[in-house]
């Protein structure tokens, strides 16, 4: 029977609808995993189905597979309100129940336990967020961000700008503004956004949004000064749904207007109303419950309750990311478990399955998520795989992808990313290891 502890903070009431079971010892065929969630404070709205999506994954597997491998999943989450320092206080906590691997959900906690990864020997899956620099495995062996990095999606919405506009050539001199999460994770795409802004002759502003992100009066204020042709937004929690608003509140052009994957989730756009209809955000997988694993988690963990499912985020755009990543982690483990021959691998054991995870479309398929997102193989050199980034679109209703799969600037994001991890090698005095 799984974990499911809750430590700090209020718990949503998205959450109850489950219930929460006491802590009890790890057997020896069990595999252990941490989920450091967020389901109280200004972040909860987006934090909420991330965790569900997890935690629903692997209550799937426990019910219709009876683990994965012949292991049982058991995981225990510990609430950090997207909250740093206690972010890292639920790690050191958990780490005593030797957890195979850590997906922070936070770029700043990512940042925190870069450094631990090595030493506890727990690797690091934070897919599509934290360190870009990350993807260079040579110098961050235990830190995965496949299938794609900020910087990546950052040259995949300037290429979709261009063929909105005619093509690259007609990028000189529109108006690019990004509004930003004032922290770590809301600056990451800016070095990326600079270069093609050399490159393309755009002219980007720069406008950051403090935490929480509940006051935007004057960053809309200069939007309506500034008229920028197109608006990029990485944004987090309550900021969304403020920017969202406001955007429509000043008559910007929603279809002007473009989220990280990280903005696009139903509870950003929903408040918003009929004013949100045509805003647009990046992804990297599917959107809706429309999927074979979300006819299996609806049957074996709500017990077909549709209205119970839905309580709990099911098959919403970050409900369906957090299975995502449920699923990249289960992948890596059984591909641990098939080359070293054991039931319960160790963290070193899931570091290799995580850098030589082969998840192929027959696999998605058989997983039923066939087309879900795209085949990922990961590698010593690429911890990242620089995969392609879609654009959605909300209609009022839902999500509708309104574009092909973007690749990403590899000739000038790699080179970018690779200079980045050399100098934090030589920050912190790493020999970088070779992957020949």
């Amino acid at each position: 029977m799984s974990v499911r502890k809750l430590t700090l903070g209020l718990v949503s009431a998205a959450v109850l609808t489950a219930p929460i079971l006491a802590t009890k010892a790890q057997a020896a065929d069990e595999i252990f995993i941490p989920l450091l969630v967020y389901r109280s404070g200004a972040y909860a709205p987006n934090g909420i189905p991330i965790a569900n999506g997890f935690r629903d994954y692997f209550d799937l597997l426990n019910k219709r597979d009876g683990g994965v491998g012949g292991a049982k999943i058991v995981w225990e989450e510990c609430e950090f309100a997207y909250n740093t320092k206690v972010g890292v206080e639920c790690y050191e906590r958990l780490k005593a129940k030797k957890p195979v691997i850590v997906n922070p959900y936070s770029t700043g906690l990512t940042y925190k336990l870069i450094p631990k990864a090595p030493v506890d020997k727990v690797p690091i899956l934070s897919m599509g967020y934290g360190r870009t620099a990350a993807a260079d495995g040579r110098v961050f062996p235990w830190v995965f961000n496949f299938p794609t990095t900020y910087w990546s999606q950052a040259s995949a919405f300037v290429k979709y700008v261009g063929a909105q506009e005619g093509g690259m050539g007609k990028l000189k001199g529109k108006k690019i503004a990004l509004v930003y999460h004032n922290s770590a994770y809301g600056k990451e795409p800016i070095p990326t956004l600079q270069a093609l802004e050399k490159k393309h002759g755009f002219k980007l502003t720069l406008l950051a949004v403090d935490h929480p992100g509940q006051e935007q009066k004057a960053t809309w204020l200069q939007i309506r000064r500034l008229r920028p042709d197109w608006i990029f937004m990485w944004g987090w929690g309550v900021m969304n749904q403020v920017a969202i608003k406001e955007a429509a509140a000043i008559g910007y052009p929603m279809d002007h207007f473009i989220g990280v994957w990280w903005s696009g989730t139903e509870t950003d756009v929903v408040p918003a109303g009929a004013g949100a209809k045509g805003y647009k955000a990046g992804t990297f997988h599917g959107a809706g419950p429309g999927y074979k694993a979300h006819e299996d988690i609806l049957k074996l963990v709500y017990g077909g309750d549709v209205g119970k499912a839905q309580d709990n985020k099911w098959g919403e755009v970050l409900y369906n990311r957090g299975m995502m990543n449920a699923v990249y982690s289960i992948e890596a483990i059984r591909t641990a478990q098939k080359k070293f021959g054991v039931k319960v691998p160790t963290g070193e054991q899931v570091r290799w399955g995580l850098e030589n995870l082969d998840l192929t479309a027959a696999r998605l398929k058989e997983i039923g998520l066939d087309g879900f997102t795209k085949p990922v193989k990961v590698s010593c050199r690429d911890h990242e795989t620089a995969g392609p980034v879609m654009i959605q679109q909300w209609d009022g209703h839902q999500w509708e992808f309104v574009s092909d799969w973007i690749s990403p600037m590899t000739d000038v994001v790699r080179p970018m990313l690779e200079e980045a991890a050399a100098s934090y090698a030589k920050e912190n005095n790493i020999t970088p290891r070779s992957c020949n």
